[in-house]
């Protein structure tokens, strides 16, 4: 795995600006030359985006040969109008890439509640297939079109068996699980059939954007897609997913590193847990925990906020002479027994230098269970508040 466009044959990308709302780039694209075994995993909000429910229904048969994405505008609570658009959209790349329809997934990114500027989508699919390129810049581009209060595209190489995959992420806000305001696109030349990729697909989600938390909100419009086009074979399966796996994980984090506002990194584990889902609860409790992220975002060693995090998660009962929590790494860490330690010699201030680094690794053991869960998330700033509260403005 690497960070450096490595681009799969078979693949062609664009990315270019439509003037939805600015002059940056706004509109993107992904396209075989054949057509690919596919799967998906989308947003759990009720309230599905359009592109979301056209692109469930085009997935259904596991076959795509193309993505579309627009950002600026996220097609989102805009009822039939919305789904006829996102349905139209389809048609017109299908019609300049003689393609079927079907076989184009539609997703888009931005404000809720707008209409899509159709006039505008019209043209820029006329001739469309001129745009698509094989370079490392045509996918820069389409990384970059596709981001929306994201401070730099995002994108992760890999190869299994002489196959390769490339993997592209936006998402900076809105971001809990499951999943996020996020979009990630993952293409591969392996053979894999769309029934093994679509149980591969949700493994690796759930073990990677499942686990990130900036602003605790679930977005409606969360998609990640996987195309394979089988031009390079079969491949291990184990070391394909495993391959995959590292890479959504890192394209996780980097969505977490740059949350909206964001100027640290967390990483929090939670370890002793009686069952899974008392590891998984506490620590998207505490991830999500405005206090915490706000302590961590000034270098507050209040450990008191992550012991009121733990204690509402009500399903599960944690014993104060179990509980240790852990700052730092190495022969940095410090530890805390909360019933234990003597209040006036707490180390807060060498807490509190652990809490100024850009990456902060937490653990918390809840007591002698064999239960661990992994969760990443970000500070709080006022950024984060600058950014939301004038964000259609």
């Amino acid at each position: 795995m690497d960070t450096e466009i490595r681009l799969v044959p078979g693949f062609s990308w664009f990315g270019k600006n439509i003037g939805i709302k600015d002059e940056t780039l706004d509109f993107g694209g992904i396209l075989s030359s054949v057509p690919c075994q596919a799967a998906g995993v989308f947003t759990r909000n009720t309230m599905p985006g359009a592109p979301v429910v056209v692109g469930k229904n085009h997935l259904k048969d596991g076959l795509l040969q193309a993505i579309i994405v627009n950002s600026k505008n996220a097609n989102v609570a805009t009822g039939e109008r919305g789904l006829k658009d996102a349905v139209t959209t389809c048609q017109w790349v299908g019609e300049a890439c003689g393609i079927d329809a079907e076989l184009v997934l539609p997703s888009s990114t931005g404000v809720i509640g707008q209409y899509l500027f159709m006039e505008k989508f019209r043209t820029a699919c006329q001739n469309l297939k001129a745009d698509f390129g094989s370079t490392p810049e045509h996918a820069e581009n389409f990384a970059r079109s596709i981001m929306t209060t994201d401070t730099h595209p995002k994108w992760v190489s890999g190869s299994v068996n002489g196959a390769s995959i490339f993997g592209v992420a936006k998402g900076s806000g809105m971001i809990e699980p499951n999943m996020a305001t996020m979009l990630s696109y993952f293409v591969t030349d392996a053979n894999i059939e769309s029934s093994v990729l679509q149980m591969m697909l949700k493994r690796v989600v759930d073990q990677s954007f499942n686990r990130i938390s900036i602003d605790t909100d679930t977005s409606t419009s969360d998609t990640v897609v996987i195309m394979s086009n089988g031009l390079a074979g079969d491949v291990d399966i184990e070391r394909f997913e495993a391959t995959l796996t590292e890479m959504a994980v890192f394209l996780a984090k980097e969505l977490a590193r740059d949350g909206e506002g964001a100027t640290k990194l967390i990483e929090l584990t939670v370890s002793g847990a009686s069952t899974a889902e008392q590891a998984l609860l506490t620590a998207k409790s505490v991830i999500n925990s405005p206090l915490v992220k706000t302590a961590i975002y000034g270098a507050d060693p209040n450990w008191g906020r992550f012991v009121m995090a733990i204690g509402k998660v009500f399903q599960f009962t944690v014993s104060l002479e179990e509980l240790q929590i852990y700052f730092g790494t190495g022969t940095h860490r410090l530890r805390i027994d909360a019933e234990k330690i003597n209040r006036d010699s707490v180390p807060l201030a060498d807490i509190s230098k652990l809490l100024k680094k850009q990456e902060i690794a937490i653990e918390i053991v809840l007591g002698s269970g064999s239960y661990s869960e992994k969760v990443w998330g970000c500070d709080l700033t006022e950024k984060y508040v600058e950014e939301n509260a004038y964000y259609t403005t």
